[in-house]
């Protein structure tokens, strides 16, 4: 197993054209840890992931990754260090499963060399390590939404990054969808990665979450663990609603938080 880094940001501005979005961010993302980012429409999640990603550059402060400068790395040197997992994707050439997997080789590949049996076989153990071996052979455009996540995922695994964002990936998929998922991003820990996933989701945190990071306001607004930062009162400060966490019966098995909405239901008497 490879030793663990570090992605970190450092008092980092961030934004466009000069005009700060996000101000004096500092966060550290260890690999084996799950940070799950929150907060609210429109305060900066997207350009904090475009800046960490290299398309846009921080307008003060430093990212780094095991203490080098993201700026530093080549394109493909990087690409082996941090993936990118997007909402949705849709691919308009009737590519296999197994071939979009395979692409996350493409950046260990010398140029125009073709992938040789050790590419072909990482690919097939993501596929199985996800439980999506079965669908290899289908091409993935037939896919369901959450079957087309999971090979992405599948994808980012077989770039062997050791950090892997992932931007809202239960986004418009079904509950029982959106459970897997989640299942299989907490089991990610055992491969030694890193994971920086945005959600809307709190119950998503206290599921798998090693910390919770807050965006509000121009900033983080807290990051700690998900039990202690995602209180009742938080929850209304950047989300305007009422909500109620409480711990789930253990029934013999491990408790964990739980959100739910508070309001009055104007059928009960």
């Amino acid at each position: 197993m490879e030793n663990n880094i570090s992605l970190e940001l450092c008092h980092t501005n961030l934004g466009y054209n000069g005009r700060v979005v996000l101000r004096d961010v500092s966060l550290t993302i260890q690999t084996g840890e799950i940070v799950c980012l929150l907060g609210p429409n429109g305060v900066g999640k997207t350009t904090l992931f475009k800046t960490i990603l290299g398309f846009i550059k921080p307008l003060g402060g430093v990212i780094t990754i095991d203490g080098t400068d993201i700026s530093r790395f080549a394109p493909k040197d990087f690409a082996r260090l941090v993936a990118y997992v997007p909402q949705l994707h849709h691919s308009p050439f009737p590519y296999t499963v197994r071939d979009v997997v395979l692409f996350g080789r493409t950046v260990h590949l010398p140029l125009f060399a073709s992938p040789c049996k050790k590419d072909w076989d990482i690919a097939d153990s993501f596929l199985e390590l996800l439980d999506i071996t079965h669908l290899a052979e289908r091409a993935f455009s037939e896919l369901s939404g959450g079957e087309r996540q999971m090979v992405i995922i599948a994808r980012a695994l077989t770039q062997e990054a050791r950090f892997i964002i992932l931007d809202e990936p239960t986004s418009n998929l079904d509950y029982g969808n959106q459970v897997r998922i989640i299942r299989k991003i907490g089991e990610l820990c055992k491969q030694s990665v890193g994971i920086l996933m945005a959600t809307h989701t709190p119950d998503h945190a206290f599921m798998i979450a090693s910390k919770v990071v807050v965006v509000n306001d121009g900033s983080l607004f807290c990051c700690g663990t998900p039990e202690t930062m995602l209180t009742p009162e938080t929850l209304k400060q950047i989300y305007g609603v009422d909500v109620q966490v409480f711990d789930t019966p253990d029934n013999g098995i491990c408790s964990r938080k739980v959100c739910a909405p508070f309001f009055l239901n104007p059928n009960k008497n």
